[in-house]
């Protein structure tokens, strides 16, 4: 049927494409995929609207270039990233450049389709402003040294980066991470980056 929503995937890894791409229209969505970015950017002209999921290494072109590239095209499509290789800079640069959602492999079917149901829901409404004020709530409910915290996560350092910043320990640093993953009900570190950066801009 021609009006099922369409994710585009790209991936260079065959079977982690196929695989991909069974798993999504078990879940009654139309996937076109892509070997490679430049394929899925040649496509594009032809493209029909929907949700682009992009690995991160790629050769030719990475995700990161290829979220860039749309990026200046002025596509609108959502986008949802993943990758084996995550690391906390790598999660808030994708964030920040408009990613959606920042999946580290291996990922679970609900969380996958999660990403998703939340990547189309972009494509129908703009974000409600009464969200940004529980999100506001939650930040407000953080004690300095979380905030602190929170502030060095959402830019983009790692915990032992944190903690020599506030002259604390690493392991310190993952329990206040912790806490305010718990405050922020942020279930995962895409999810806290999200809402921090829905509320204080990019």
């Amino acid at each position: 049927m021609t009006d099922a929503p369409v994710v585009h995937v790209v991936d260079d890894d065959e079977s982690a494409r196929e695989s991909l791409a069974f798993l999504l229209e078990s879940a009654d969505f139309e996937v076109v995929a892509y070997a490679s970015a430049p394929a899925f950017l040649d496509a594009l002209p032809q493209a029909r609207p929907g949700v682009v999921i992009t690995d991160v290494r790629m050769p030719e072109m990475s995700g990161q270039d290829l979220v860039a590239r749309l990026s200046a095209l002025k596509v609108k499509m959502p986008i949802v990233m993943i990758t084996g290789h995550g690391d906390i800079p790598m999660a808030v640069e994708a964030m920040r450049s408009g990613v959606i959602d920042f999946l580290e492999k291996p990922f679970s079917e609900s969380r996958m389709l999660d990403a998703l149901k939340r990547a189309f829901a972009t494509v129908e409404a703009a974000p409600v402003s009464d969200d940004q004020a529980v999100i506001l709530k939650r930040i407000e409910s953080l004690s300095e040294r979380e905030r602190q915290v929170l502030d060095g996560v959402v830019a983009g350092h790692a915990n032992k980066v944190i903690a020599r910043d506030l002259g604390i320990s690493p392991r310190t640093v993952e329990i206040y991470r912790a806490k305010l993953m718990t405050k922020m009900q942020a279930d995962n570190l895409a999810a806290l980056v999200r809402m921090t950066l829905s509320v204080r801009g990019g």
